[in-house]
Formats: C-alpha cells, structure tokens, sequence
C-alpha cells in the first residue's frame, strides 16, 4: 500500500429521502438498509481498507455522529474523524481534508467518497481507485469517477466527455449537467458521450487547494490563515472560527464546473448511490411479483413491484399494491408511490412543522 495515498469518507447528511428509516440523530449511512449485515459507512471503510492505509482512512461528518462512527469502525484511528461544526455542503468538507492533509503531508493523494454508496463489484473499484491515484501523481488534474448510465435515471447527475482519451481510460470533461428531465436523460443515454456523475473524487491535495485559491478565493483565506493548527490540539478551535465563514456550496458546483483541469474515468462496478427507496428497490432481491422486502415478515396478496420494510415482529400484509413503498418504524408508517419518491423530502419538511422534531 502507498503511504501517500488517503480517503475521505463523507459521512455528514441526514438522508432525509430515506424517511422514516433515516432520522436526524442516526442517518442513513449507519443503517444497514438493504440487510446485508452491515451498515453503509462499514461496507464504505471495509472497500477502503483493502487498498488504503487504514491510519490514512478519515471520515468526515457532523458532531452529533462522532460517537456512532466510533462505534461503528473500531479499525478508525479516533483522530481520523473530522467533525464539522455545521452542513456547509461538500466544499467546506473536502477543504477541510485537504488542508489538514497538505500540513502533514505536501504528497498525500486523496479520494473523497460519501459513506452512502453501493457497489457490488469491490475488485473493479479497487483497480478503477488504483488508476485515478496513478494518473493524479502524474498530472495537476482534478479527477472524477463516472459511471456508465445504464437507463435515462433523472435522480442522477450527468458529465459529458471528450471522445478522445488523454492516457488509458481517462478523458477530458466537457460538461456537468444537474438532473435532467426524462426527455434530456434519454439524449445523454443516446449520444454516448455522458456518465452518471458518482461524487468520488481523486487528486493530489496540492492541486485543490490550488483550485479552492483560484475559485474560491473567500474559502481558501479563511482555511489557509488557520492551517498551522491543524493537526494539533488547536484545531478544533481553528474549525469553529472556519466554518461560520465558508459559504454553503457543493465541490462540484464552487469547483469542478469551473475548473479547466478536470477529467474523469469512465466505469461500470455495481455503482448505486443509495439516495431513494427505489435505488434501494434496485439494489434488493425480488420475488416473483417483483416485491423486494428489505425487512420484515412480509405476506403480499396480487401486489407488485413494491419495496418494504417493516419490523419483523408485526406481521405485514400487502393486498391489491402496484409500485409502492411501504416503511414501517416503530413511531412511523410511511405509504408512498415510487414515482413520488422525490417529494419524501418535501412531506418531512411539512412534518417538521406541524410535529416539530417528534418523527425526524
């Protein structure tokens, strides 16, 4: 394993789509939401860990989550979990990483992950996370992972490529496009030259932070006046003077859109990213009616194409349901049609202020 390479696994959003099994003192990524025997940030470390210097593994995410992380990955050094003080998005996060990494080591070569994925094929992943790590200890690039769309998915992202590669496997980027409508997914998926947007992303910590001085110039001060306290007893204090001060904005939108140094790999492993009931529906066994139970005793009369979870100890009957998810908490039961699976966000945010915090 190379010293000089290291992962930041970003594990600081609620997981509000993933309602009601999702809550804000234990989100989504320390579930284990499709039954496997372990929860996401496990499988997102373990993956990690097969080719990453576990002392070089960090994950990255709120206060309130520190002892769950702890609990969870008992191979994570304690000082490897950067706690925010506040949700600045995902600029903020990889700025911090980064700037903590370039005081203890100038050549440290980074991928930064959110801790929520799916991906079935771990080898391809290790050889495709080996590939980018070689090309960014090469080249001053900004590199992203794409994924091979494999339907017009409008939950997605979208990046579009040069046609002609740069080194093996590796392309120039052209374009990033947010959630398209159906009728443009399907003219990405046609023309060949898009990929899902996976939010991994891979570089030498020397060139973002270049990158957040040029593009985002306000972000980099305040990081870089305070840098000689990371990785001392001061850096806490540091983070709470930084954060109030960082705008809230995605890497991907205060960076990797602007930026004139991005490319990007283009691969297929068994990539998910686990943001709604129906990727899950994707990512679990059905039966022959096309229901997937990701948890309960479970009996369906003439129902179809349904995702549930529900707790084993109550006996749960479907009759006469087609494309629906069921989830069923010990103070919630959510009923909602997949193809509105979008608006869950929405219905927590009415919750939120008609009940308070009670059910979130």
């Amino acid at each position: 394993m190379n010293k000089n390479h290291y992962v930041a696994i970003m594990a600081g959003g609620i997981g509000s789509r993933f309602w009601p099994m999702s809550r804000a003192n234990f989100p989504k990524q320390f579930l284990d939401i499709l039954n496997t025997g372990q929860t996401l940030i496990q499988s997102t470390f373990e993956r990690f860990s097969s080719f990453i210097p576990k002392e070089n593994i960090y994950v990255v995410t709120a206060q309130q989550y520190k002892n769950i992380v702890l609990q969870q990955l008992p191979d994570l050094k304690p000082d490897n979990i950067l706690c925010e003080p506040s949700r600045k998005n995902t600029a903020p996060c990889i700025a911090y990483i980064s700037y903590k990494l370039n005081q203890l080591n100038p050549d440290a070569n980074l991928i930064c992950a959110p801790a929520d994925h799916i991906i079935s094929d771990n080898e391809t992943f290790k050889q495709v996370c080996l590939e980018a790590l070689d090309f960014t200890s090469h080249i001053k690039a900004l590199l992203t992972l794409g994924i091979k769309p494999t339907n017009p998915n409008t939950g997605y992202g979208y990046i579009q490529f040069e046609p002609f590669a740069v080194a093996s496997n590796v392309y120039k980027v052209k374009t990033f496009t947010e959630k398209p409508d159906k009728e443009l997914a399907k003219a990405f998926l046609a023309s060949g030259e898009f990929l899902w947007n996976a939010g991994i992303f891979v570089w030498e910590v020397k060139n973002i932070i270049k990158a957040f001085e040029k593009l985002l110039p306000e972000m980099h001060e305040v990081f870089d006046m305070e840098k000689m306290h990371f990785n001392t007893t001061e850096e806490e204090e540091a983070i709470n003077r930084i954060y109030p001060q960082c705008v809230n904005i995605s890497i991907d939108y205060g960076i990797m859109e602007k930026a004139d140094n991005v490319y990007i790999i283009p691969a297929t492993f068994g990539w998910s990213d686990l943001g709604t009931w129906a990727s899950a529906y994707d990512s679990l066994e059905k039966d022959y009616l096309g229901n997937a139970v990701a948890e309960g005793n479970v009996i369906v009369f003439d129902s179809h194409n349904n995702i549930i979870h529900a707790k084993n100890k109550k006996l749960t009957v479907l009759q006469g349901m087609e494309d629906y998810i069921v989830v069923d908490t010990k103070d919630v039961l959510l009923i909602c049609k997949k193809e509105k699976e979008q608006e869950i966000k929405e219905y927590v945010a009415e919750i939120k202020r008609n009940s308070g915090d009670k059910y979130l």
